[in-house]
């Protein structure tokens, strides 16, 4: 997330719900046998525009889910939103994972699936065509997701950077 456009959010501003996208059971062979350990990826957001993930690591579940949803208040970014969708076609890239997003008409609903429906839904998305290629992963697919959410820009902002007013930007 490289992106000149990506907002911070503080996390004590806004109420948050959390999605749980995977848990994973992790083994580690030791001499003495295996120990088994769990890692969780969460998802957070308002839906209302703002949306972060994380990653949590324990012995339990419930404990491994706590430190996702704590590690995901620390990365909320703003996301802008129109009528329901995104304001323009988007990629986004992270690892082997490359998704693509495309603004659709009111009603249609969030077509994507697994861990990209989880990010679209918790940023507060209700209309959109969604692609995920390459890795299922469903860790890269949320980072991939989350980079092409934070590359998108709506017309005010592009006026704002082009130092021009709200008309031009349409008109060509």
């Amino acid at each position: 997330m490289s992106n000149i456009n990506v907002k911070k959010v503080k996390s004590s501003e806004i109420e948050l719900k959390d999605r749980l996208v995977g848990v994973q059971r992790v083994t580690k062979v030791t001499k003495g046998g295996r120990t088994f350990s769990f890692s969780a990826i969460v998802v957070v957001g308002n839906e209302k525009g703002v949306v972060g993930y994380g990653l949590g690591k324990a012995m339990e579940v419930t404990d491994a889910i706590t430190k996702g949803i704590e590690d995901a208040k620390k990365t909320l970014i703003k996301v802008p939103i129109i009528n329901g969708t995104v304001p323009h076609e988007q990629y986004g890239r992270f690892g082997g994972a490359i998704v693509y997003l495309k603004p659709a008409a009111h009603g249609t609903g969030v077509i994507a699936g697994g861990a990209m429906r989880a990010v679209l839904e918790s940023v507060g998305i209700t209309d959109v065509l969604a692609k995920s290629q390459g890795s299922s992963n469903p860790h890269n697919v949320v980072k991939a997701t989350i980079d092409a959410l934070s590359n998108l820009r709506d017309a005010y902002t592009v006026a704002q950077h082009r130092g021009v007013n709200l008309e031009k930007v349409f008109k060509g």
